[in-house]
């Protein structure tokens, strides 16, 4: 694992993937003559399955770090996939966020690594993953799934913050001279409040461009808009510094450009506290604050038909503000239904609020 000093000082360099999962994937679907190709990442061998599905923006990479936590607590296997237009993922229609397409997707990736007898599925699912996660169960398009996990995604709150959406990604940097600018810009901004795990994820969440030579004299204002750098490589998730002088110049931008998606917002997040509460399995709700409980879910949690649990004080990317208290909450809800067993001291967990 890595350390976020160096010198006293914190790191911002970039740490590979292959720090937290056991193996990186590309895996392919679809007719022959027209694949996708989504990227996933893998750990563990025994246990039930946790499918986890990154928020919008993000990667899979947003689960390194959570992923380590929960593997000490539990017995569990791990696939974190890249959505379709996000990460290293490559789809002909990279801009079809429609939720019947991206629960297809799941499925479909889900059923190319272990055909039609999967393991127990647990799915775990964060914001707009969270309400994939949902759409997917409740179109019960995973047979052997037995459980579901949506972190802060509810319904009302975001649907009102939907309009809030296209001032936030206008005011954030288009792009950043090095890897470690926009890792140091993430935790600094607030976006990532765990330096560890924005060492590991923002790996997938922009990626190196080159640009024109031309085009450097324009771009004069580091703060929110292209900062441009020389001599830096970043190769198979791992920052490579390049001491020869070279003739092109490089900056880093958003892999994803989620404004254009907007069409699709609606229709992630409506009825998605209905279909949660229908669906027939064990479920957790673990919400950064509880201001965002609608009031579908509360009378719903009131009369105990879902786990749920308020976690401390972090913002939207909770697995990654909060790695060890999302994986104790994960572990306790796996071991409560006995879906996983236990590692070491992890027996005696169970904090949740019902």
């Amino acid at each position: 694992m890595s350390t976020s000093e160096v010198g006293g000082k914190p790191d911002y360099s970039p740490v590979s993937w292959r720090e937290y999962f056991d193996q990186m994937e590309d895996v392919s679907v679809g007719p022959a003559d027209s694949r996708d190709v989504f990227r996933i990442y893998r750990a563990g061998t025994d246990g039930p399955l946790l499918v986890l599905l990154h928020g919008g923006g993000h990667s899979a990479l947003s689960w390194a770090v959570f992923n380590a936590a929960i593997a000490c607590r539990v017995t569990c296997r791990v696939l974190a996939m890249d959505l379709r237009g996000h990460g290293s993922t490559l789809v002909r229609q990279s801009d079809d966020f429609s939720t019947e397409t991206m629960s297809s997707d799941v499925a479909n990736v889900i059923r190319a690594c272990y055909g039609d007898t999967p393991p127990p599925i647990v799915l775990i699912g964060h914001g707009v993953g969270g309400a994939i996660a949902v759409h997917t169960a409740s179109s019960t398009l995973l047979p052997t799934m037995v459980g579901l996990v949506a972190i802060d995604v509810v319904e009302g709150s975001a649907i009102e913050a939907l309009h809030s959406i296209q001032i936030f990604l206008k005011g954030r940097p288009k792009s950043f001279k090095s890897m470690d600018h926009a890792i140091e810009w993430s935790v600094k901004s607030g976006q990532i409040r765990n330096l560890e795990s924005a060492r590991v994820s923002m790996v997938g969440q922009i990626k190196r461009c080159d640009v024109e030579e031309a085009d450097t004299v324009e771009q004069a204002s580091p703060v929110t808009d292209v900062v441009v750098e020389r001599n830096k490589e970043f190769h198979d998730q791992s920052y490579i510094s390049d001491q020869e002088n070279t003739a092109s110049e490089t900056v880093y931008k958003w892999r994803v450009d989620l404004s254009k998606s907007e069409k699709y917002w609606d229709g992630w997040f409506r009825g998605t506290s209905n279909l949660f509460l229908a669906c027939n399995m064990p479920k957790l709700l673990l919400l950064a604050g509880i201001d965002r409980l609608d009031r579908d879910l509360t009378i719903a949690q009131m009369q105990g038909k879902f786990m749920m649990q308020v976690l401390p004080p972090c913002g939207h990317a909770v697995q990654e503000d909060k790695p060890e208290k999302v994986a104790e909450a994960v572990a306790a809800f796996l071991l409560r239904h006995k879906f996983a067993d236990a590692r070491r001291e992890t027996r005696s967990v169970n904090s949740f609020t019902q």
